[in-house]
Formats: structure tokens, C-alpha cells, sequence
């Protein structure tokens, strides 16, 4: 069975994700934008550094053409959201994108990505799931499928290099003096930050640039766990700020001089603080339940309209395509931005911290200070446990039969459960449980004031996962 969770279909490589099953999902894909009976199709085919990712993004084009559906199919790794730009500048019909994200190194997977550029809906990859037991396989080899014309392999890399230059003030960045780690974890990030800053006064050094589709035994999530590298760097202190791509380049980690890695709920309030301060612009803001509380408090004190979603970024996409959006994030470090595409970008996260930094003409250090000065300490971490199918239903029956009035000794004053299960303690501290939309894994995250606070709760959330049997 081919599930979509999330953020679209991922699989063990020769488990589950074989080249059969590719084609599958892209001969679903295929009849299901076929059925919207649209004329002269067109689709965007994009793939990260993970292994075969090239030949399955092959494979997928092959499937496409052979039903009549043309292609553009891109020669080199690239980050996700650089297919979602082509898809929006050349007026496409939509995307697949070859990734398992942050998975571990054995996994891949297919995004699917709608003709405005976004994450698909719900809807979309239902209906895409339904059709993959019942739609008859058109196949051509891909050499025979070029023959046919309707591939075309396509360079897209300056393209959105020019694109992410527009968007932020670059003759203002470029003038800095500035000393920038990228760290590509390996992923699509590559050394893009580096190409960007080429022959200017800022100063990139990329670390994990290099193609290695094993990812050296870490997972390319942007989380401390993974960083240990960049973190020795930083202590150094002879670097400004480092950045921090995963897998697909549509998700953004940080850390700062001297070490502290910096959440990605503090890089969206960075950002939102960024936005509205520096750059004069004004909209929505919306997070998904478990990003932190601080974005709230922000957006109270500006006076902007808060949404808050279920967790994975096609909730915020569905929003930001509706409505004014200033801003719109997950805790994961997927952000995307108003008058961009209704989707995440890892790199131009990163750009707009270093643009805040040029705009306000001081360290990242001393910004957080000022924030934490105005706004408190906010303190952010998140475990993750391996837990069974069958775990997974008893904890949750658990928490439906009985009611948890206290946690750590502290008193719970909420209960939402409408995406996992989040409680809210009296000072605003809060612990949810939840289990990921790509993997056999129960998340556990909590923020409080205190980094005392926070061990507290995340202790007593993972002995209570682990007491079930």
C-alpha cells in the first residue's frame, strides 16, 4: 500500500520504493491531471542527492511522457522549492519532486507539488493514492520516451539563484563583511549560498556539500543531534552565523557564534520581527500547534492576525493562498513568505537572516538578546521515540479514557487534540505528543521558559510513552 503522509510518499530504497513502484505513483499522477481535463500538460520533474534519486526522476519522466504529458525534467539536484519557482515562472501543471527530505539515508520519496507551486492538498494525494491500484501502466525506456519530444532536460540553477537575489536587498548584503557557514547536510542545498556570495565582501564556507548519498550515517534534519560539526565550528566564534539545509533544501536550522543552536521557532520570529521592522511589510502570520509560542506573542504585540494549523506545511500553503500572509512556518524550519511561492525555502531563510543582520548593522547574538530582552525566554526541544502501530493506538486510548490533570507536578489548564495530543500548563509551558506523517516514530516536543522546564516535561513524556505495553 502507497500511503502519502505529511509531506508526500517515503519508503525504504528496494523495500517499498522500487522503480515499479515509482512508475506507479507517476501513472496515478499522470490519470489524475488527465482527469482535470486540462489541454497541453506540462509537469516539472525534480530530485535530490539521495541514491538513484536521478534514475527514479528518469524512471518518473518516462511514465509521464508515454501519456502524453510533456516534461520538464531537470539535469542537476536542485532544493525543492526551485521546482516549485519553475512550475509558477513557466506556467506548468505541477511537479514531482524525488525526496525523503530529512529521512534517513535508506529511505526516499515523491512530493507532489500542484500548479500553484505548493505543497499537494489532502485531497490531491487521496485522490492520487486511489488511482494507484487502478490505472493501467503506460511505460517507454526514457531514452525512447526523449525520442518522443516530450522531455525536455532543463538547467534551472541561475534561474533561482536570480530569483533568491531579487527577493532580499543583495547590493545592501553583498556590502557586509560578513563569515557564513552553509551547511548542506549533504542534500540539495549543495553550495548554493557560496555561488550567491561569489566575488562579494560576505564570505561563505560550506561544510557537507559534497554528494554522499549514505549522508554519512546522520539523518539531514537540521537538528543539534546532526550538527556536531557545525557546532564545533561556531564555538570557534569566527563565523557570524551558520546555516542549515536538510535534505531538500526546504527546511532551515542555525546556529550561532560560540555554538547554541538556534530553533526554528526563534528563526521564525527572527523573521517575523524582520519583516515587519525592517522591510515595512505587514500580514497574517501563521504556525502549525506545536511551533513556539513566541511567534504568537509577536504577532499579538504587531497587532497581526495569528492562524494555527495542524502540523505539515500543505496546512500553512492552504492558508497563505488564501489569505494575506506575512509569514507562515513549522516547527521542522519549513518557512515560506509572502509574495514568494506558497511553499518553504531553506536558502532564502537563510538569506533573510543575513539580511536582517545587514539591515540592523549588528551580530545574530546580539538580536536574540534584544528579543529575548522584549519578549522572554523561550526555550524549545523535541525527542523522538521508535513506536509500533500498535503503541501508537493504546497511548492514544490511553489519553481519551483518562483525563491528565497534572504534568510533572504542574498543573494542565489545556487540552487540544486535534493533531496529536498538546497540554498546556498554567504558565504556558506545554508538552504534546505526536507521531510523524513519514515515520514509524512518536514525537515528543516541549517549550518552557527554562531549559530545567523543558527536560522536566520531555522526561515525563517519554517514560509515559514508554510505560505503554
Amino acid at each position: 500500500m502507497i500511503r502519502f503522509g505529511t509531506d508526500g510518499w517515503r519508503a525504504v530504497i528496494g523495500d517499498e520504493y522500487t522503480f515499479q513502484n515509482v512508475k506507479r505513483v507517476a501513472q496515478a499522477y499522470a490519470k489524475s491531471l488527465k482527469s482535470k481535463k486540462k489541454r497541453d500538460l506540462r509537469v516539472a520533474v525534480g530530485f535530490d542527492t539521495r541514491f538513484l534519486s536521478p534514475e527514479f526522476a528518469k524512471a518518473a519522466a518516462a511514465v509521464l511522457a508515454a501519456n502524453g504529458i510533456k516534461v520538464d525534467l531537470f539535469k542537476t539536484v536542485l532544493p525543492s522549492p526551485s521546482l516549485c519557482l519553475t512550475i509558477i515562472n513557466k506556467g506548468l501543471s505541477g511537479g514531482l519532486m524525488i525526496t525523503a527530505s530529512h529521512n534517513p539515508y535508506n529511505f526516499n520519496g515523491i512530493k507532489i507539488k500542484t500548479e500553484k507551486g505548493s505543497p499537494a492538498s489532502g485531497e490531491d494525494t487521496e485522490r492520487v493514492e486511489r488511482l494507484i491500484g487502478t490505472s493501467a501502466l503506460k511505460e517507454l525506456d526514457f531514452e525512447e520516451a526523449k525520442k518522443t519530444k516530450k522531455i525536455r532536460e532543463v538547467e534551472y540553477r541561475q534561474e533561482y539563484l536570480k530569483h533568491l537575489k531579487s527577493y532580499v536587498d543583495f547590493n545592501l548584503i553583498k556590502s557586509k563583511s560578513l563569515k557564513i557557514i552553509h551547511d548542506s547536510m549533504y542534500g540539495a542545498g549543495g553550495n548554493l549560498i557560496a555561488e550567491l556570495f561569489k566575488d562579494t565582501k560576505v564570505t561563505v564556507d560550506t561544510i557537507r556539500g559534497e554528494v554522499n548519498p549514505s549522508f554519512c550515517g546522520i539523518s539531514p534534519e537540521p537538528i543539534p543531534k546532526n550538527l556536531s560539526l557545525t557546532i564545533k565550528e561556531m564555538k570557534k566564534r569566527e563565523y557570524d552565523l551558520a546555516i542549515v539545509t536538510d535534505g531538500d533544501g526546504d527546511r532551515i536550522g542555525a546556529v550561532l557564534p560560540g555554538g547554541k543552536f538556534l530553533s526554528p521557532g526563534w528563526i521564525m520570529a527572527l523573521l517575523l520581527i524582520h519583516f515587519v521592522k525592517n522591510r515595512k511589510e505587514r500580514g497574517a502570520v501563521v504556525k502549525t500547534l506545536s511551533n513556539s509560542s513566541l511567534i504568537k506573542k509577536i504577532a499579538s504585540d504587531y497587532g497581526l492576525k495569528l492562524y494555527e494549523t495542524p502540523v505539515g506545511f500543505k496546512h500553512i500553503a492552504e492558508i497563505m493562498q488564501q489569505q494575506d500572509v506575512l509569514i507562515g512556518g513549522e516547527e521542522s524550519g519549513g518557512i515560506g513568505f509572502k509574495d514568494y511561492i506558497p511553499e518553504r525555502d531553506g536558502i532564502l531563510s537563510g538569506l533573510l537572516l543575513i539580511e536582517m543582520m545587514a539591515y540592523e548593522n549588528r551580530g545574530i547574538e546580539e538580536i536574540v538578546s534584544s528579543v529575548e530582552k522584549k519578549f522572554g525566554n523561550y526555550h524549545y526541544q523535541r525527542i523522538d521515540i521508535d513506536y509500533s502501530e500498535r503503541l501508537k493506538s493504546k497511548l492514544f486510548q490511553k489519553f481519551k479514557r483518562k483525563k491528565i490533570k497534572k504534568i510533572a507536578g504542574y498543573d494542565v489548564v489545556n487540552y487540544e487534540d486535534y493533531d496529536g495530543v498538546k497540554f498546556t500548563l498554567k504558565d504556558g509551558s506545554w508538552l504534546i505528543f505526536r507521531f510523524s506523517g513519514t515515520e514509524p516514530i512518536l514525537r515528543v516536543y516541549s517549550e518552557a521558559k527554562s531549559i530545567k522546564k523543558v527536560k522536566e516535561l520531555l522526561d515525563f513524556g517519554s517514560k509515559f510513552a514508554l510505560s505503554i505495553k
